[in-house]
């Protein structure tokens, strides 16, 4: 049965920080395609009880960030796939802070730098749900996988700045993501 909570609870805390993957989910406030996206490399942070995010690696779109500009909604959810099993999700109002915003030192000192960083995405959480997730298979996780890293590292800052430029300024629906060199 779900449980709903207004914040996360200690233990909550300790299941996301034991979890490997997550998965984002936003929406453009009209019509528009809903994005849905897994994410690793231990990028996932709590601030608070009530506020969380993630270290965002420059990848093919950026998605996300085109729809938290547009209305902020968002939801994170974790899902355990060892014997234990629990689905949480989080549930709240996004927002993207960029390298050069006034409030980015503040936040990216919860992360180790990444090669091909490009952003942070931070949740105001409204409301934490729980769930059995009995239907998750029980899976073991074999690696991390490092190719994300290997191409920012291969092509160097600027090539990915070029990179960014040309795949990251709009959604693949039109919408803009905030982007700027």
């Amino acid at each position: 049965m779900a449980k709903f909570m207004d914040t996360l609870t200690d233990g909550l805390i300790q299941f996301i920080g034991e979890q490997h993957v997550f998965f984002t989910a936003t929406a453009p406030a009209g019509q528009g395609r809903i994005n849905l996206s897994p994410k690793g490399m231990d990028t996932f942070r709590c601030f608070s009880p009530s506020s969380a995010g993630y270290l965002d690696v420059t990848g093919s779109g950026n998605e996300t960030s085109a729809h938290l500009l547009d209305n902020g909604r968002m939801t994170i959810m974790f899902c355990s796939f060892s014997e234990k099993p629990l689905i949480l999700r989080l549930y709240g109002r996004g927002r993207v802070i960029r390298p050069g915003d006034a409030d980015w030192a503040g936040y990216f000192a919860h992360f180790e730098s990444l090669p091909g960083q490009r952003q942070i995405i931070a949740l105001e959480i409204s409301s934490v749900q729980t769930s059995c997730g009995f239907g998750v298979p029980e899976l073991t996780l074999k690696a991390d996988r490092p190719r994300l890293i290997e191409f920012a590292q291969s092509i160097g800052e600027e090539k990915l700045g070029e990179y960014r430029a040309s795949k990251n300024v709009s959604s693949i629906d039109g919408l803009p993501t905030g982007y700027r060199s």
